[in-house]
């Protein structure tokens, strides 16, 4: 006679937020069975090493999937069976009556020393086996704990509506057999084609194999005559690969097995540019499989596009985008995490924040920061893909990870007054290197594009004199500089700020030697006609053969920065910059000479003005400037 019992009250609590919430996916359910079938075989496999009367020596663990199509008088039916520990009637009553406690948690409980590291292999999860109840109206469970006989089996049975019956049954193996009778709307999960591309996606990796039945070819009429009771037993087929290539030595691990699993798991129809297989043991244990693609998604610049590494728990696929172990800028990395003891929230989709967490972020991040080291050192075009794919998010890395900053710097890559080439690129280790004697600070200057800051005024003096400025255009590149101090002892600097002072003794800028003694009162009128619209006017000694350029203070918001936070919508404070002049200029000369108060002012706007647009500022109001411009021309 059945004996009916009632699940306790939070655990009716759980089981309806199991049902209704917690698994949005319900193609997670049989990965959820195939799970605990894996962590039952694992369990007696352990128990018997102490017990070794538990298994016969000709065992083969399996775990077997079937399905039933409904008919008029019964539900369509998932089937997944093990050979594993099983369960007495209870540890049934223990382990399926109270939601959130698992066979396998009480199992560790009991152990002690050396014993707990052997049973590594054993999860802790404890709600997936509800997840049942998202696909099923009914769950029946048979199951027979090794040790016990066939008729001291025990059948659990319920409908998740908050109470089950436990009677006793009859197995003739010890294990478990899980049934669902399938809701009307989840019936697609009795189709084996279904079942198969399931396995295959979610437990490909689980090392016991599972086996579905073999595809049978549809009957003839004379076959479909024959009675049920003359049909051959269904051969069993293995559907996963029951091999982790993870977890498998690195030497045994070709090039040629990394790309075509790179393909199979990632999608992708290109190799990888580089990989890293590596397998932490200690404090925590873990092995990674962290791939470097070849070419970048379209939706890699949405920051809310998908990413993160593949986690699999004792090669038990948990989720496809685990975005805890890798910082946000690498988030062009695939790859693949399975870890032994990993602390996860109740529904497995949830990671929990814990400090482990944390400790495995950091050491992959390091561990792809210095496998891209590598490879520019030993293959530079292929780095140079690197770059030109997923540069922009290095950058992002440099401005954002404090801890890491010091081997991002390194992956960096500028253009620079070294090379016309616009293609030719330089590390700012190169750069160190070529530094002249006396140079203390790396010189950079940003523009909207490089061509423009290849162009800019602020580069005469140092082009003259031979110093290599790096150059940035781009929205970012100005913001990134801007959490940038040093590198390798070499302070940035800014060649667009004021108190710009070259090294070298003053005999070799003949520039400086050569400027006039005096303005005559020339930056004076020239603020005064200028007004509000400059801070200051000065006499430049950084400008060769243009006439005027802009400023900035050195704790003033460059143009490209401020251009790019106020598209963000940040409120952006008023600013004046100073404008520097070259006396030595025709304009200068003619400004000096000019009487007209009138002439003078138009001469000195359009000086300021050509000024904004050499620096990329934008024109206060570019009608009036054309309209200056014409009379000029027109006189």
């Amino acid at each position: 006679m059945p004996e009916q019992k009632q699940f306790e009250a939070e655990a009716r609590q759980l089981l309806h937020l199991v049902i209704h919430s917690l698994y949005s996916n319900r193609d997670i359910v049989l990965r959820e069975l195939i799970s605990n079938a894996s962590d039952a075989i694992d369990k007696l496999r352990f128990e018997s090493i102490a017990k070794p009367e538990l298994i016969d020596a000709e065992t083969t663990f399996e775990i077997r999937v079937d399905t039933e199509a409904a008919t008029d008088d019964a539900a369509a039916r998932l089937i997944v069976s093990d050979n594993g520990i099983g369960m007495s009637a209870e540890e049934a009553i223990a382990n399926l009556g109270v939601i959130a406690k698992s066979g396998t948690a009480e199992f560790l409980k009991g152990l002690t020393g050396d014993e707990k590291k052997d049973s590594a292999l054993i999860g802790q999860f404890g709600v997936g086996f509800y997840s049942s109840f998202i696909l099923a109206d009914e769950v029946r469970v048979v199951t027979r704990r090794a040790g016990q006989a066939p008729q001291e089996a025990t059948l659990w049975r319920s409908s998740g509506e908050g109470g089950y019956t436990v009677e006793p049954a009859t197995r003739e193996a010890v294990g478990t057999t899980v049934t669902l009778d399938l809701k009307q709307d989840a019936e697609e999960f009795a189709t084996p084609f279904k079942i198969r591309e399931l396995v295959r996606r979610f437990s490909d990796h689980i090392t016991v194999p599972v086996l579905m039945p073999e595809p049978v070819s549809p009957k003839s009429s004379e076959d479909s005559d024959k009675e049920e009771d003359d049909a051959p037993e269904p051969a069993w087929e293995q559907v996963n690969s029951a091999e982790a290539l993870w977890t498998r030595p690195r030497k045994e691990v070709s090039d040629d097995d990394h790309k075509d699993f790179y393909k199979h798991v990632f999608h992708d129809f290109l190799d990888p540019l580089c990989w890293s297989h590596n397998r932490v043991e200690g404090r925590l244990e873990y092995t990674s499989l962290l791939y470097i693609p070849r070419q970048a998604p379209m939706d890699l610049y949405l920051r809310e596009s998908n990413r993160g590494v593949r986690l699999y728990v004792q090669r038990v696929f948990i989720m496809d985008e685990a975005k805890h172990f890798l910082p946000l800028y690498l988030r062009f990395v695939r790859g693949v995490l399975d870890c032994n003891d990993l602390p996860l929230n109740v529904s497995r989709e949830m990671l929990q924040d814990d400090p482990r967490v944390e400790s495995i972020r950091k050491a992959l991040s390091k561990r792809v920061l210095s496998r891209l080291e590598t490879l520019a050192k030993e293959s530079p075009d292929d780095f140079k893909l690197v770059w030109t794919n997923f540069g922009r998010l290095l950058k992002e890395g440099a401005a954002e990870d404090q801890d890491n900053r010091a081997q991002l710097l390194k992956l960096l890559r500028f253009a620079s007054t070294e090379s016309s080439d616009a293609d030719a690129l330089t590390s700012l280790e190169d750069y160190v290197l070529r530094m002249k004697e006396g140079q203390s600070e790396i010189y950079w200057v940003s523009a909207e594009s490089i061509d423009m800051a290849r162009s800019s005024p602020h580069l005469e003096a140092l082009k003259a004199r031979g110093f290599e400025v790096l150059l940035l255009g781009g929205a970012g590149d100005e913001w990134l500089m801007a959490h940038l101090d040093e590198f390798d002892g070499k302070r940035f600097r800014d060649v667009s700020r004021g108190g710009l002072d070259l090294p070298g003794d003053d005999a070799e800028n003949p520039e400086k030697e050569d400027a006039p003694a005096s303005d005559d009162g020339l930056l004076e009128r020239l603020k005064t006609s200028l007004g509000d619209t400059v801070n200051e006017v000065l006499a430049s000694d950084r400008l060769v053969d243009s006439a005027a350029c802009l400023v900035l203070g050195e704790h003033e918001y460059g143009i490209q920065l401020r251009r790019y936070l106020e598209a963000t919508g940040s409120p952006m404070p008023d600013q004046s910059p100073t404008l520097e002049v070259n006396l030595k200029h025709p304009l200068m000369l003619r400004l000096s000479a000019v009487e007209d108060d009138a002439e003078f002012d138009s001469l000195a706007m359009i000086a300021f003005e050509h000024a904004c647009l050499a620096s990329g500022a934008p024109l206060s109001n570019p009608a009036e400037h054309v309209q200056r411009v014409t009379r000029l021309l027109a006189a």
